[in-house]
């Protein structure tokens, strides 16, 4: 499957990006693809693109990458609504939601074979073991009196 991606060029700090048409599972840092269809550089928001060449590749059959399809969408060459290229935030789990779950409830949204290992690690440990016993300790004499011999 092709597919429409940014190659970044350029120096340390200086980002510029070539658009490429790439075979999917093929670096994009290696070098090798099948056509540049375009520039972008980010300092100074400059696109330059070839729109037929764009949609000659799609028709075809390659996808735009997250990212090439969102400026694709704002320059009004693709028809679609633009994808959430952001990671998703998942909120931390409060302490009191933690605290309401049972053992039952935390194994039963484990798998079949985690679910019976967690079974017998809770059975192992309800039974119960003798505590060593404890040695009796000197009681030990107040810091004004002396011990005598």
């Amino acid at each position: 499957m092709l597919k429409i991606r940014m190659q970044r060029t350029g120096r340390i700090n200086d980002p510029s990006y070539r658009l490429i048409v790439t075979e999917h599972t093929a670096s994009v840092a290696t070098g090798k693809f099948v056509e540049k269809v375009g520039t972008y550089d980010p300092k100074s928001k400059v696109r330059q693109l070839s729109e037929e060449r764009i949609k000659y590749w799609m028709s075809v059959g390659a996808k735009p990458s997250a990212t090439v399809h969102n400026m694709l969408v704002s320059l009004g060459i693709l028809n679609a609504k633009k994808i959430n290229v952001l990671p998703s935030y998942k909120a931390p789990a409060s302490p009191e939601a933690t605290q309401g779950e049972t053992q039952a409830d935390v194994s039963s949204n484990l798998p079949a074979e985690a679910s019976a290992l967690a079974e017998v690690s809770a059975k192992e440990e309800e039974v119960p073991t003798e505590a060593p016993a404890e040695e009796p300790k000197e009681e030990e004499a107040p810091a004004g009196e002396e011990k005598a011999l």
